[in-house]
């Protein structure tokens, strides 16, 4: 294809615009380009085509939902379509229409099983990726009705006594109606569970309808046919939907006939359908006599286990089996760690990929924290399953590439390699060690010279680094990891024997951070003080959050650090809304995980208002403990990304980790997290067994009454990989404490107040 280059493409696309009226798209790509670094990716093509899927649909949204607002939409259009609520969204020159108030929602399934169901917060249930949905309904005779998606609130909680069910339970009057998703297996195949509960107190109709939507948007059904038996759908001519009894009366409707909700009190029943519009709605009804609860078993086949199954299907308990456990006197963090492990679980069939929709797909930077967090709960071979398939997505040029112009990604995967081989204190696997020195030669390769006379001199390339920091620029994220990468790189080859190699990589780490302090000490020059913004070219800024890398988790520097510290300053003053962290680039909301990076570097530094900061990121998650991307400040729901972002379910993991035991140095910090409310007298709390760079420990600490003041027995054991490591007990108001060798347990009294 090397003749394209000879074709004159600019003039040709610059002439056809002009010819039709419409802006020089040439010149406009040559302005936005002038806004950013040069780079040789100005955006990368994976985000492109995600884009133009996304506004593909919104462009559809936009066609039928303003035109149709008679029917009944989804919990999210219901809110952003109302002029009286906060999540709404004036139409006028927009393009398209996209959810951007309410992205919430709750994935259900089996571990190991890649299908993953979700439910919205009005229990709207899409069993497919990107597919229809199934909504309830409960319609009287006297034509009053119960529409989930239209209700004021509902209660909604995640179940994970025996699986992992999503429950939301509505009452309206004197209607109710449960509403139970889970993923079971049935016949050895595994299906989308609904299970319904309904009830009235005077003569009505259970309703089950088939929904042209999903959280995102339209979903096409085009045509629709209830079998003879009256027990089983079949939609678009592939998927089934089953009940467990048998109709008793079933309507459908056309886009032209309008939504079946206004059809359910037609006399005839219709059978099968079609629409070529692809807006076919559907309906069975069951009856409800006065006050006798009702109950319908829903199942929809999945496929076969083998086809979306990485390994034979195995039960939630033995999923989690060894796990890091946490007992706390704390609700709502002991709910949310729960939460988010089996996140982590499902999101991890293979790979891992940080949503079970929207981004239900990899990404190097993502699976690095995900991971992390897997290892962190002592979900070990969970993690190294996903690291021996970094391979496939290295480049023979060493890049470890999930998307072009992301010039993170090697220093991240080398990062989490070493994490793991630190953790569980074994030496590199023989496939990885080749990928390992191909992907820190990159790294070397990709630095800019460090003789040019800019900021950026030895720096990496300009590039889109993490998405929300802004245009291309040498963002000092990109640097930091690639710093971190060499040093794991070089750690990784010394456990592996090769200690050429090994030095090699720590020269070259070494060079590089010497590179970065000498940008940054110019940087302070010009901003006349010491902070980290994102780039040596960009004022502090809410991109200044991707600096904070330095101090955690990478720990490249000291945890007192007057950089990263007066950085985190500044965030603290400028970029936060309602507790947590506002990312102004791109996200444009509140995020929880970005939150968590800030409460990391406080507890790291000793700053009690990392307290703070956990417990408003733990009353930003749903009702199901889930946390979307980023979380619109008026309405809290979500409106970035991923409505279940697994690499914040997975930073929770890690931040209630480093409350309880922290690596710092050649040893370890215990308790420097745990809240005083948790030591209440008599209360005995742990966490354990929890993996480290030195062995896996369990920790216990037990409040008794004192004369005069409090005391806490803090007791651990440790499996250490050679000899212990030092430890140091900082349990707040309790003072810190070096523990002498061979010590497991000590006594605290608590400090005096002035």
């Amino acid at each position: 294809m090397m003749w394209l280059k000879w074709l004159p493409w600019r003039y040709l696309v610059r002439h056809t615009a002009l010819r039709h009226g419409f802006i020089d798209p040439i010149a406009l790509l040559a302005i936005l380009h002038r806004f950013a670094q040069p780079s040789e990716v100005g955006e990368p093509i994976e985000l492109l085509r995600a884009g133009v899927v996304l506004h593909a649909r919104g462009l559809i949204n936009s066609r039928i939902i303003q035109h149709n607002l008679d029917w009944l939409w989804p919990y999210w259009v219901e809110r952003q379509f109302d002029p009286h609520d906060d999540a709404f969204i004036p139409r006028a020159f927009s393009i398209t229409h996209i959810n951007l108030t309410h992205r919430n929602w709750t994935a259900v399934g089996l571990p190991d099983y890649k299908e993953l169901p979700i439910v919205d917060p009005r229990g709207l249930v899409t069993p497919f990726w990107d597919g229809w949905s199934l909504d309830c309904w409960i319609v009287t005779d006297d034509h009053r009705q119960l529409l989930p998606s239209r209700l004021p609130a509902v209660n909604q909680h995640l179940d994970y006594a025996q699986d992992l069910a999503v429950q939301t339970d509505m009452v309206q009057d004197d209607m109710l109606l449960q509403l139970r998703s889970s993923v079971q297996v049935s016949s050895a195949i595994p299906q989308c569970l609904l299970e319904i509960k309904a009830e009235a107190a005077t003569a009505a109709w259970l309703v089950l309808a088939l929904r042209p939507y999903n959280p995102e948007g339209i979903s096409f059904i085009h045509d629709l046919v209830l079998a003879q038996d009256r027990r089983h759908w079949t939609v678009n001519g592939k998927e089934q939907v089953i009940f467990s009894e048998p109709a008793e009366r079933y309507h459908l409707s056309t886009y032209k006939a309008g939504d079946v909700l206004l059809h359910l009190h037609d006399r005839e029943d219709e059978e099968k359908g079609e629409c070529n519009v692809g807006m076919l709605t559907g309906a069975v009804l069951f009856r409800l006599e006065p006050r006798q609860q009702r109950r319908l078993l829903v199942g929809v086949p999945l496929g076969s286990a083998g086809k979306n199954c990485t390994a034979p299907l195995v039960s939630w308990p033995s999923s989690l089996q060894g796990h890091c456990e946490l007992q706390i006197p704390e609700p709502r963090y002991q709910f949310l760690y729960e939460a988010a492990l089996r996140t982590l679980v499902l999101h991890s069939p293979d790979e891992v990929y940080p949503g079970p929709y929207t981004y239900k797909r990899f990404w190097f930077r993502d699976a690095a924290f995900i991971i992390h967090g897997l290892l962190c709960s002592g979900l070990i071979e969970r993690a190294e399953r996903a690291l021996h398939l970094f391979a496939q997505h290295q480049t023979r040029s060493g890049y470890f590439r999930s998307q072009e112009g992301e010039w993170d990604s090697n220093g991240e995967a080398l990062w989490i390699f070493c994490r793991f081989c630190e953790m569980t204190g074994r030496p590199p696997h023989p496939d990885w060690l080749e990928p390992i020195k191909r992907g820190g030669r990159w790294i070397v390769r990709k630095r800019t010279s460090a003789k040019n006379d800019g900021l950026h001199a030895g720096l990496l390339p300009a590039g889109f680094s993490a998405e929300h920091l802004g245009p291309n620029d040498y963002y000092y994220w990109d640097d930091f990891w690639g710093v971190a990468g060499l040093q794991a790189a070089s750690r990784l080859l010394y456990l592996a024997g090769d200690s050429n190699a090994g030095l090699w990589f720590a020269r070259e780490a070494e060079a590089f951070m010497q590179a970065i302090d000498r940008s940054l000490h110019q940087v302070a020059a010009g901003l006349q003080q010491q902070v980290l913004p994102a780039s040596p070219y960009r004022r502090l800024d809410a991109g200044a959050i991707g600096s904070l890398a330095i101090g955690y988790p990478l720990q490249l520097c000291a945890a007192q650090d007057r950089r990263l510290l007066n950085t985190v300053e500044f965030l603290l003053a400028n970029c936060m809304v309602q507790g947590g962290f506002f990312q102004d680039m791109i996200h444009s909301g509140i995020n929880a995980y970005l939150t968590l990076h800030l409460a990391q570097v406080l507890l790291r530094a000793g700053d009690s208002r990392y307290s703070p900061l956990m417990a408003v990121v733990a009353g930003l998650a749903s009702p199901t403990g889930q946390w979307p991307e980023a979380i619109h400040p008026r309405t809290l729901g979500g409106c970035m990304g991923d409505g279940q972002h697994s690499w914040a379910a997975a930073e929770w993991l890690v931040m209630i980790r480093n409350c309880f035991v922290r690596e710092e140095g050649q040893g370890l910090i215990l308790g420097a997290g745990v809240a005083p409310s948790w030591l209440a007298d008599g209360a005995a709390i742990s966490f354990g067994p929890a993996p480290t760079a030195f062995g896996t420990i369990s920790l216990q600490l037990e409040s008794r009454p004192g004369k005069d003041r409090k005391k806490v027995i803090v007791s651990w054991q440790g499996q250490w990989h050679a000899e212990p490591p030092a430890i140091e007990v900082r349990v707040p108001g309790f003072g810190a404490r070096t523990v002498r060798a061979g010590q497991q347990v000590m006594e605290i009294v608590q400090e005096q107040t002035p």
